[in-house]
């Protein structure tokens, strides 16, 4: 058992640059997280709230796993805790849970920090007893970040990076695309990362009629669907990802409206986090 206060940091390391690994007292939401699940972190009382996927957790312990980016104020201030520090807040378990069918031959496609909720997903089908084919894509190598512990999860893992510095060179639909025309039988692609990217593995599965599975991260404030923030269209349908999702039919899903929403505060992202940098918080 881990001897810790509630949302007190225990461990941390980098996976890569700017991003964090970190395991977190929270023993409500270790209990009851299952794949899919996230909870609303808080730094402290003045900084906003950063949604971040269960990527694992220890029930006997107590502790959830999760790994952050920094992409902005919020997730830098995260970023810089250190163990033995504590959030101010973790709540959760949120969003519905993923539903793992029984299938026989499973695609995981992973794009960036998608590994990490992936993570849970892999360990779901696993138990189920599914083949599991993980293809793994990052923008350089020292981006790539939990292959060894999806290496051990998979039947086999394939990764791809965009400039080449590590297996096959280009993008993860590059070996998706060669996957589809070799495999005579695929039940379920499940896909995770950029919005950009899951949108062009539907565009490779829908032709096909092959299942596809998506989790989608549009800006998100309260994670309760009272703020509307999450709002996405799926099937001509207003849906929130918060409590609807995060987890979709991906030939549903209006990526344009998404990609676009997700768009609408960049500059005013990039704006904070230059004057969070400029005031030595960093």
């Amino acid at each position: 058992m881990v001897l810790a206060t509630a949302h007190e940091i225990v461990e941390k390391r980098e996976l890569a640059p700017r991003i964090h690994w970190m395991r977190v007292c929270a023993p409500l939401v270790a209990r009851q997280a299952r794949p899919g699940h996230f909870v609303m972190v808080l730094a402290h009382d003045k900084a906003e709230r950063i949604p971040l996927t269960i990527v694992d957790t220890n029930p006997d312990e107590g502790t959830v796993t999760l790994v952050v980016q920094e992409m902005g104020t919020g997730t830098a201030e995260i970023g810089r805790l250190r163990v033995g520090d504590r959030l101010l807040g973790v709540l959760g378990p949120l969003g519905r849970a993923g539903e793992i069918e029984d299938v026989e031959k499973v695609i995981l496609v992973c794009g960036g920090i998608g590994v990490a909720p992936m993570y849970p997903y892999a360990k779901a089908y696993r138990s189920r007893g599914a083949h599991l084919t993980t293809i793994v894509g990052a923008r350089t190598r020292e981006m790539l970040i939990m292959l060894e512990e999806m290496k051990a999860l998979s039947d086999r893992l394939l990764v791809s990076t965009d400039d080449g510095s590590f297996g096959t060179r280009g993008f993860v639909t590059d070996v998706l695309a060669g996957l589809l025309s070799e495999e005579e039988q695929i039940d379920l692609v499940v896909c995770i990362g950029p919005a950009v990217m899951m949108r062009a593995v539907c565009g490779l599965t829908r032709p096909r009629g092959i299942r596809t599975v998506v989790s989608l991260n549009p800006i998100m404030i309260d994670g309760t669907g009272m703020c509307g923030g999450c709002r996405v269209t799926v099937g001509g349908e207003v849906k929130f990802a918060c409590v609807d999702g995060p987890e979709f039919d991906g030939h549903q899903v209006d990526f344009d409206e998404l990609i676009a929403r997700q768009r609408a505060y960049v500059r005013e992202e990039s704006m904070s986090y230059e004057l969070h940098k400029c005031a030595g918080r960093e």
